[in-house]
């Protein structure tokens, strides 16, 4: 049975206990597991990152991918056996797009966890645990027309204090013939956009620097008041948090090509602060592959949309997701996509094979035909093509001076940090006891990786705006 907020409020439940939460997938999963620690934080929940402290451990799963969905299984196994061997009152939950789609598998059949619980439910989690506690069955999958969560404000999980990420909206419409997504998440919701300004103005208060706008699809975003009828776009809210700060950095992911507009073009360009990169997933080269995928636009129709990009923003980088091997996919389709890539030269790419994702429209209506080491085959030959590309593209910032924010120490070496571009790429420098996270410093980029850019000669920058200079 669903559990509204209200009855949750009106129920009088305040277990104490720890609880952990483990999170795979994408970046709107880690989202909602912020979510998931404030509604439990407000039922006197302790968030622990140790597994073994905890009384209840929640793991926040991603259906995207088979491969993806493999790994997590295996590790809800491994959870599941150390509860029976060594904590038996330890109770485990599986949350997110798994939770909806294998509930069958994961609580009557296996009796692996004792929690399931879809993204749309996370406001009845603690009603859930008190009746897993008792031996009920503890499942809410249902999805919603309407939970957008915009009264939560999240618990910032391992933040480093400079980034955060701000769901603006839920679900998707767009039934992409190999995507799960729909069936997972439900369909398109906007949030509030004085909610979300709220959430960003508080972020900005605490002394964050860069808010990520997140949703399946962020140009499709549209609100309308239902009192005033007044309508907010995607462009308009992008102006307006952008309006917030100077000293705040604004992204957002994702796009779908055939939403893009104008006017989101033309406020990325207005505003220094709204970073200069755009993930445009185009997953496949061919115009034929793409209506297989229904993906409602052409090779020709993407690649006049990266031009009239390019036009508009002139610095920008692009990043974008591609598919190999897609159901009837040939030679020729593949290399369409290789051909795209090389038009396109994108900065960075997310690369997969296939892999069939039930109740999709492919999965009940195409057949898988490409064979496995074919997917291998030419997934390998793209990441190659891709390696190319954004070597050539990061070599080309060699003796320019960047801004980036500074988010920490560089992975390798106590002794240098790392920051961003605005167009997203990563720059490692020496540290300097003056320098730390959350300042803005301008660096002259000296070498570069396929994945990395270099410098050692830097300032740090007192007026966000004054013009990108090395001293």
């Amino acid at each position: 049975m669903a559990v509204t907020p209200k009855t949750i409020e009106d129920s009088g439940i305040l277990p104490k206990g720890k609880v952990y939460i483990e999170t795979y997938g994408c970046q709107m999963n880690f989202n909602d597991s912020e979510i998931i620690a404030a509604v439990l934080k407000h039922h006197k929940y302790e968030i622990t990152d140790n597994p073994e402290d905890a009384d209840v451990v929640l793991l926040n799963t991603c259906a995207i991918r088979d491969k993806a969905e493999e790994r997590v299984l295996q590790r809800i196994k491994e959870l599941s056996a150390y509860k029976r061997r060594k904590k038996p009152h330890m109770l485990l939950g599986v949350l997110g797009c798994m939770a909806e789609r294998m509930r069958d598998q994961l609580f009557e059949k296996e009796k692996l966890v004792d929690i399931v619980c879809g993204p749309d439910a996370y406001r009845s989690l603690p009603v859930l645990i008190d009746e897993a506690a008792t031996g009920q069955k503890a499942v809410n999958v249902l999805l919603s027309r309407e939970e957008t969560y915009e009264d939560i404000m999240p618990v910032r999980l391992h933040s480093n204090g400079v980034t955060a990420f701000v769901s603006i909206m839920r679900g998707c419409n767009n039934m992409c013939t190999f995507c799960v997504v729909p069936f997972t998440r439900g369909r398109e919701r906007s949030r509030n956009p004085y909610s979300i300004i709220k959430e960003v103005d508080q972020l900005i208060e605490q002394g964050f620097k860069e808010v990520t706008l997140l949703g399946q699809n962020v140009d499709s975003y549209r609100w309308t008041d239902p009192n005033t009828g007044e309508v907010v776009t995607f462009a308009m809210l992008l102006e307006m948090v952008a309006k917030r700060s100077p000293w705040l950095r604004v992204r957002f992911s994702t796009s779908h090509p055939k939403d893009m507009t104008d006017d989101v073009l033309d406020v990325m360009a207005r505003y220094p602060n709204i970073c200069k990169h755009i993930h445009l997933p185009v997953q496949s080269g061919s115009t034929r592959i793409l209506k297989l995928m229904r993906r409602g636009y052409s090779r020709e129709w993407y690649l006049n949309l990266v031009s009239k990009i390019r036009e508009a923003i002139p610095d920008v980088a692009l990043s974008t997701d591609i598919i190999a091997g897609f159901c009837t996919e040939t030679e020729e389709d593949h290399k369409q996509t290789l051909s795209l890539m090389e038009e396109v030269k994108f900065d960075q790419a997310f690369m997969f094979r296939y892999s069939e994702r039930p109740n999709t429209y492919a999965a009940r209506k195409l057949k898988d035909d490409v064979p496995h080491e074919v997917k291998i085959r030419r997934l390998n030959e793209i990441i190659d093509l891709q390696r190319k590309h954004s070597l050539e593209r990061n070599k080309a910032e060699i003796g320019k001076v960047r801004r980036i924010l500074v988010e920490g120490k560089a992975r390798r070496s106590e002794n240098q940090l790392f920051g961003r571009t605005t167009q997203n790429k990563v720059v490692v420098f020496p540290a300097r006891d003056d320098i730390k996270p959350g300042d803005y410093v301008d660096v002259l980029i000296e070498n570069a990786t396929s994945a990395t850019l270099f410098a050692s000669k830097f300032r740090k920058v007192q007026d966000i705006n004054e013009p990108e200079a090395v001293n």
